[in-house]
C-alpha cells in the first residue's frame, strides 16, 4: 500500500495488515447475510406444491386438445361425407384412400334370412342369399353407392320401399374409415403401415331412412284404398340421410367414446345401378318421380 510521508515529502510502500487497515478507516466491511436450512426447505417445499399441481393440469389440457382436434376433424369429414352422398357423386375416387371397409349387415324379414355382405379395396364377400356378386371400393361410385343403400328394400327387385309391414330386407351399413382431415404425413401417398395403422380413424353408421309415417295410414279398415297418394309421393321423393360417427377407431378393433350423429332431410329419387351383379343407389336430388 502507497502511503504519503510528511517527513521525507514523498510516497512510500508499507504493508498494513487488515486489522490496521480497518482501524485506521481504510476499508468499510459490511455484515454477511444467508438462506438458512428452513428457508430452503420451505421454498423447495411451495416449488414443489406448485410443480405437482400443473403437472396434474398439464394431462386436462391435452386430453381437452385432442378432443377438440378430434370433434373438428368428424365435422369436416362429416361434410364431405354428407354431401357427396346427398349429391350422388360418382366421381370422388380419391375416397378410395379413405375408406378401407364397409360392412352391410342385412335381415330378410319375409324369409328370416340373415348374412354380412363386406367389401374391402381387394375384395368382398357377398353370401349367395342375397345379391350375387359384389363391388371392391376402387373407385369412388362403388363406395358413394354401398353408402346409399336404402334402410329398406324390396326382397325381389331391391328397390327401395317406405317399411317392412308387407315384408322386405332391412340393412345396416357401416363404413370403417382413415381421416380424411388431419396431418398430411399420414395422407397418401405414405405407404408405411405403421402411420397409416395408427392414424385417426372412426366409423360411419350410414342410414337411409324413408320419411316417418304414421302406421294407421296402411290399416285397410281404416283406408281400403291404400296409403294416401300424398304419403306414396313422401315415400318416393323424400328421405332422411343419418350419418352416426364412432371414434376413434382403435387398431384392436375397439371403439373409444366420441359419438355424433348428423342427419339431413333429401328430396329427389333414388336411382338403382346394378354393377357386377350388385346394387349401387344413388340419390338424384334434381329428379323427382310420380308415386305408382
Amino acid at each position: 500500500m502507497k502511503i504519503f510521508c510528511e517527513s521525507s515529502g514523498g510516497w512510500r510502500v508499507t504493508r498494513m495488515v487488515g486489522a490496521d487497515v480497518r482501524r485506521r478507516g481504510l476499508v468499510t466491511s459490511s455484515p454477511t447475510s444467508a438462506f438458512t436450512m428452513v428457508e430452503i426447505a420451505i421454498s423447495l417445499a411451495v416449488i414443489g406444491i406448485a410443480l405437482v399441481s400443473i403437472i396434474g393440469v398439464l394431462p386436462i389440457g391435452m386430453h381437452t386438445q385432442r378432443d377438440n382436434r378430434e370433434e373438428t376433424i368428424i365435422n369436416q369429414d362429416a361434410t364431405v361425407m354428407m354431401e357427396a352422398i346427398r349429391g350422388g357423386a360418382r366421381g370422388l375416387d380419391d375416397l378410395t384412400n379413405y375408406v378401407y371397409a364397409i360392412t352391410n349387415y342385412w335381415t330378410n324379414i319375409t324369409s328370416h334370412a340373415t348374412g354380412i355382405n363386406g367389401y374391402t379395396f381387394t375384395n368382398f364377400s357377398v353370401p349367395a342369399t342375397y345379391y350375387c356378386s359384389g363391388s371392391c371400393l376402387t373407385n369412388g361410385a362403388n363406395i358413394v353407392g354401398l353408402l346409399s343403400t336404402p334402410e329398406y328394400v324390396d326382397s325381389s327387385s331391391y328397390l327401395p320401399i317406405p317399411s317392412l309391414i308387407y315384408g322386405g330386407i332391412s340393412n345396416h351399413v357401416v363404413a370403417y374409415v382413415h381421416s380424411i382431415s388431419g396431418p398430411a404425413v399420414e395422407k397418401p401417398p405414405q405407404n408405411n403401415d405403421i402411420i397409416v395403422g395408427s392414424s385417426f380413424g372412426y366409423r360411419i353408421l350410414c342410414v337411409n331412412a324413408p320419411v316417418a309415417v304414421d302406421t294407421n295410414l296402411f290399416n285397410l279398415s281404416l283406408n281400403p284404398n291404400g296409403p294416401p297418394e300424398y304419403y306414396k309421393q313422401l315415400a318416393a321423393n323424400l328421405h332422411e340421410l343419418r350419418l352416426t360417427f364412432l371414434w376413434p377407431q382403435q387398431p384392436s378393433g375397439n371403439l373409444g367414446p366420441g359419438r355424433q350423429t348428423f342427419r339431413t332431410t333429401i328430396a329427389g329419387q333414388i336411382t338403382q345401378i346394378n354393377t357386377n351383379s350388385q346394387w349401387l343407389y344413388f340419390y338424384q336430388s334434381q329428379s323427382f318421380t310420380n308415386a305408382p
